[in-house]
């Protein structure tokens, strides 16, 4: 009995230890211009343990640090999608889309040629 408590001590310290506090990542976001920036940007900074979120205009990368100790990628992605912008691997609700601004909607090819000039 005294051997298991050891193991599963050890177990959970090692856990606990492999999470990074500041851990960095990148993601694919879709957006068309500055509003759209710091809409992205805030979705990511209101989750609790997302310490910077920068996303780049041009290339829709995502630069992330955040606590993985606190929150995850999953639970990142699921914030921005909920204000309108899609990510790699998740989609906003056409609700969450529609709420945007008429100058974001990033899935119009119109809009999105508009911004290319």
């Amino acid at each position: 009995m005294k051997n298991l408590i050891l193991v599963l001590t050890f177990l959970l310290t090692t856990v606990s230890f492999a999470q990074n506090k500041n851990a960095k990542a990148s993601i694919e976001v879709d957006g068309v211009c500055l509003m759209c920036k710091e809409r992205i940007e805030k979705a990511a900074i209101r989750t609790k343990g997302v310490k910077s979120a920068i996303w780049n205009v041009k290339t829709h990368e995502l630069k992330l640090i955040y606590d993985e100790r606190k929150t995850n990628l999953d639970t990142i992605q699921k914030h921005i999608i909920a204000v309108g912008h899609d990510t790699k691997d998740m989609k906003a609700t056409d609700e969450a889309y529609n709420s945007v601004h008429a100058c974001c909607k990033y899935r119009d090819i119109d809009v999105q040629k508009d911004h290319k000039n």
